[in-house]
């Protein structure tokens, strides 16, 4: 999971653009670099483009006439006006700097072309589309320290002291993983005092987790609680960030009582767990969230990859004749149909799933670090060279930002979870029927309870567009809600943010540009238009209680615990 991503805006073209989970599992064994060797897919557009000369000769007289352009200053052609790495007037005003900067766009435009111009087939397109992507983002004028004008002032009034820095941080990123440029200051915060600070108090421990109940902060609250479950590959505190950023903080102000789930960061001997370890972890927690508020419901509310598994749990209630026992089913940033999912869909194979299980289960864990890589090449623009020219061109520290704080606070994937996530996703197994949770046969579409699902326009780990296909996995009534901004930004999403909205539709039409098309538009957070759906299956109103825990499940420890503190 990445931090905060500009909003790509809405519509098709960015829709299947992302990563489903066998692939981004699969890089971070094996190292997300491979996808940028063109190989095979390269030499079929090279005999593709062979076989077209005309085509070839026709761009080629084109880039020609525009670099001719160029030299003698007549070329039109500039930045795109959202294109921040090209903002410095030297770019327009130096005709040195002019002139390298037209023949990049003029050559990255030629290369994009001839991409169009092979006509491959959708695989090879794909990885040749991302292939020369990465090589254009990688060859901007703007990343070369002597020729980028902001780099050139930094040094001149620091007396060359801001290069000396850029190699100072140079050093310390490489030195140890992930291995890419640092997106934030890593000593800015500290979890439990700047972050993960609603108070509350861990009512349950075992091996896989710890239950944290938090204290209400209303005198009223609904009876059936909440139950957060956050993802495996990353700690708890997305859901609970800095005071008026949190969803655990919001959710209880709004007198609703919440648990969360704080995962345990496994090593090597816990390489055993599986999807069942988790499956039946969530169970143990409904368990004693249940008793803990005497009652015989509560809602389940799961983020990326915990919702994989809570739709497990799902199945395995619908199977066993306990789907009663939720009165809500929630969602956020969840991908649960794994296919059509451009780049990532195309690079994959049953080869290179083996390898990456097989390194996994040498050392019995992923490492979160390598995942962290992973996320970043996904969007080298804004998670590389975007840092790149920050820490090593201006010198610069990263900035304090909460949510790149906590995606930096790695974990790790179990070896037996990681091969487990390939296989559900491979085998696209709660499409085609054949997932199984607890010995259960899971089949989504047998699901009365009603859901909530949210995703985000310019998710690119989980495609709002593939969101929405998985959300009609579901039976029962869903309610699909698309959020502003991208895959950690359209979660962490507080009220007041004038920028904020979202879309809800009365009907789920098939279509998802239908969806789009026909949603409307609401100005705010989603959180707005969540409370009302939670309060509306979570009873009346009764008084708080006045002590967390109980008899059976004493509090042990205050929030945050001590799982999310483990390296």
């Amino acid at each position: 999971m990445t931090g905060a991503e500009p909003d790509r805006g809405l519509g098709g073209d960015n829709a299947d653009v992302a990563a489903p989970l066998d692939s981004l599992f699969i890089d971070a064994a094996l190292g997300p670099l491979r996808r940028l060797v063109p190989g095979a897919a390269g030499a079929r557009m090279a005999l593709r483009l062979v076989a077209r000369p005309g085509v070839v000769a026709r761009r080629a007289a084109d880039t020609a006439g525009e670099l001719a352009k160029v030299a003698v200053g007549r070329s039109d052609l500039a930045p795109g006006k959202k294109d921040r790495r090209f903002t410095d007037p030297a770019w327009s005003g130096n005709p040195i700097l002019r002139r390298m900067l037209q023949a990049y766009l003029a050559t990255a435009a030629t290369t994009r072309a001839l991409v169009s111009d092979a006509e491959l087939d959708w695989r090879d397109h794909e990885r040749m589309t991302n292939t020369c992507e990465n090589l254009i983002e990688a060859l901007s004028p703007s990343n070369a320290p002597l020729v980028n004008p902001a780099a050139l002032k930094a040094a001149l009034d620091t007396g060359g002291r801001s290069y000396l820095r850029g190699v100072v941080n140079f050093a310390k990123d490489m030195s140890l993983p992930p291995r890419v440029p640092s997106m934030v200051d890593r000593d800015a915060f500290n979890v439990g005092l700047d972050l993960a600070v609603t108070p509350g108090e861990v009512v349950l421990l075992t091996e896989v987790f710890e239950l944290i109940q938090y204290v209400p902060q209303t005198d009223t609250v609904r009876p059936i609680p909440l139950l957060v479950v956050p993802p495996t590959i990353n700690k708890y505190y997305v859901a609970d960030l800095a005071p008026g950023r949190s969803m655990v903080e919001h959710f209880v102000q709004s007198g609703q009582q919440v648990f969360l789930m704080s995962w345990r960061n496994p090593g090597a001997e816990q390489a055993g767990w599986g999807l069942d370890t988790y499956v039946q972890a969530v169970l143990d927690a409904m368990d004693a969230v249940e008793s803990i508020c005497q009652v015989e419901q509560s809602i389940l509310f799961s983020l990326c990859a915990g919702g994989i598994i809570s739709s497990l749990l799902l199945g395995h209630l619908v199977n066993t004749g306990q789907q009663d026992r939720l009165a809500g089913f929630a969602l956020g940033v969840t991908l649960l149909d794994q296919s059509r999912a451009g780049l990532m869909s195309a690079v994959t194979s049953p080869a290179l799933v083996a390898a990456a299980t097989a390194k996994s289960r040498r050392t019995g864990y992923l490492d979160g670090r390598s995942l962290a890589e992973v996320f970043a090449w996904l969007r080298p623009g804004d998670l590389i060279w975007n840092y790149w020219v920050n820490n090593y061109l201006l010198g610069k520290a990263p900035p304090a930002f909460d949510v790149l704080y906590w995606n930096a606070d790695t974990t790790r994937l179990t070896a037996a979870l990681h091969a487990d996530f390939l296989k559900l996703a491979i085998d696209n197994a709660l499409v085609e029927g054949t997932a199984t949770a607890l010995g259960s046969q899971v089949d989504l579409a047998k699901v009365t309870v009603d859901s909530y699902v949210v995703a985000g326009i310019a998710d690119h780990i989980c495609p709002w567009v593939s969101c929405y296909r998985s959300a009609q996995l579901l039976g029962g009534r869903t309610r699909f809600v698309l959020s502003t901004s991208g895959h950690i930004a359209a979660l962490v999403n507080p009220p007041g943010n004038p920028k904020s909205n979202y879309r809800v539709g009365e009907d789920n039409p098939e279509d998802p540009e239908q969806f789009l098309a026909e949603a409307s538009q609401e100005q705010g957070s989603w959180w707005q238009d969540f409370v009302p759906w939670l309060a509306s299956h979570s009873g009346a109103e009764k008084p708080a209680p006045t002590a967390l825990g109980s008899t059976d499940h004493p509090p042990l420890v205050a929030a945050p615990g001590t799982y999310v503190f483990a390296t």
